[in-house]
């Protein structure tokens, strides 16, 4: 088939294949029936993904490689941010963030096991999780409704002499008071990790300058899990201005090496059998030598491959986003008597993720009813994630013991969150026939219910 063809010629004849293979087999019919399944959140790909995920299979470099350093340096252009490392999941980028937080590297300002970390305990478990695995304690203030962000007004409470960084997520696309909790942090020298992973694309105006979310704290992560902003089916990102910070952080990724060689290279500071470290004999391969307890969190070039093509569609992604809730706000606007719709903050543009609901006190509707409902109608509904994550099991222990976190308040609208909050989805896949219909399905059960 390929015989007296160059590569590039076989390469290219094997894309144009792909592309059809795409509008043969895997181009969807995106017309809307009544009762079809309206999924929260999915991927909105088309033959440009596909064809460079094959492009970097056919390399067969399955590591990290060109198309992963084009991502990085892309996605860090978009953001306007200096420095990007991928990882293998927006888990794994929240991971790395906080630990590179317990550094020898930053001396004084270093985390310290036993220290405290003020966050918030409705939202998803692994802005919390690397906290708790790093052995510094968790210290849980309530968040505000209907904006579902950390209240900041209890950030003095939580305050003390242990305190050594505030991480909190924009609750699903909805910035939060930025301008507050970084005034906060510059005043008492602390570290801001934002957790940016349902936020992609967000906006804040802070001192007269729009930024997006997660370049404005020391440290930004984001996911690309498939329903998130872009997708590469697994995959985040760790982002940050600060070079020392960014070291720490490819090395924490890379095993903890002190080398900052990629895969493939040496020698890159030609200084690889010349330096002392630790107690090891002077000159010890650099590439062999570590200076933390890291991990192995790179993604396959495959994966970049896709996000590469994911960051051109990513602008498109954040208007149908915006628009689509904006829809489902002014057609539920006339129920703001039965039932709390969100609201997002001054200063802000989100980039939304999804759009909550949640019951109001004394409510003749039941939350569970009321999601059952919708998803016999085919619309697939999200609780707010954990709700409470200190009511779930793997808190039981510490909850047992009441040692390992500390309670601000009295996390009331957390709990309520709980009970009485649910979310629909807004994603590019949404058109308006979709949109319509879960307008019209929710104002039907209101109605029924009221």
């Amino acid at each position: 088939m390929f015989k007296n063809k160059t590569e590039e010629q076989a390469r290219k004849e094997i894309l144009n294949s792909v592309k059809e293979y795409y509008n043969n087999f895997l181009e969807k019919d995106t017309t809307f029936n009544e009762g079809d399944r309206i999924s929260y959140s999915g991927r909105v790909y088309d033959e440009n993904e596909v064809c460079s995920l094959v492009d970097s299979s056919l390399d067969f470099w399955l590591t990290m490689g060109r198309y992963s350093d084009r991502f990085e340096k892309e996605f860090a252009e978009f953001l306007g941010t200096k420095y990007c490392s991928v990882v293998n999941s927006g888990s794994s980028a929240n991971l790395i963030a906080f630990a590179a937080l317990t550094s020898p590297l930053l001396k004084d300002r270093k985390v310290n096991k036993g220290d405290e970390v003020i966050t918030v305990a409705a939202g998803f478990p692994t802005t919390v999780a690397p906290i708790i695995q790093c052995g510094v304690v968790p210290v849980f203030v309530d968040v505000t409704i209907p904006q579902y962000n950390i209240d900041v007004n209890m950030l003095e409470a939580a305050l003390s002499n242990k305190t050594k960084a505030v991480m909190v997520a924009h609750t699903l696309g909805n910035p939060f008071n930025l301008s507050k909790v970084k005034a906060f942090c510059d005043k008492h020298n602390l570290w801001l990790i934002e957790d940016n992973c349902d936020a992609l694309g967000s906006k804040y105006c802070i001192n007269g300058e729009w930024k997006y979310t997660g370049t404005i704290g020391d440290i930004g992560t984001s996911s690309f899990y498939p329903p998130h902003h872009i997708t590469m089916g697994e995959g985040g990102a760790v982002y940050t201005d600060n070079a020392l910070l960014n070291k720490i952080v490819k090395s924490m990724r890379d095993w903890g090496r002190d080398c900052a060689c990629p895969s493939g290279v040496d020698n890159l500071c030609k200084n690889r059998f010349n330096g002392q470290f630790g107690e090891l004999p002077k000159g010890y391969d650099h590439k062999y030598v570590y200076s933390h307890f890291g991990y192995n969190l790179k993604i396959t070039d495959m994966q970049a491959a896709i996000g590469c093509e994911q960051i051109k569609k990513l602008p498109y992604f954040i208007d149908a986003r915006k628009n689509n809730w904006n829809i489902l706000r002014e057609g539920l606007d006339c129920l703001s008597d039965k039932i709390i719709l969100p609201e997002l903050d001054e200063n802000t543009e989100p980039s939304w993720f999804g759009f909550l609901i949640t019951l109001k006190d004394n409510s003749s509707i039941v939350r569970d009813g009321f999601v059952r409902y919708l998803e016999d109608k085919g619309i697939q509904t999200r609780m707010l994630f954990a709700g409470n994550l200190i009511k779930h099991p793997c808190f039981d222990e510490m909850r047992e013991s009441g040692e390992g976190y500390r309670i601000v308040g009295d996390l009331k609208n957390t709990d309520k969150i709980m009970n009485d909050t649910f979310w629909i989805g807004v994603y590019p896949g949404m058109d308006d026939n979709r949109l319509k219909y879960m307008i019209a399905v929710i104002k039907e059960y209101i109605k029924y219910k009221s």
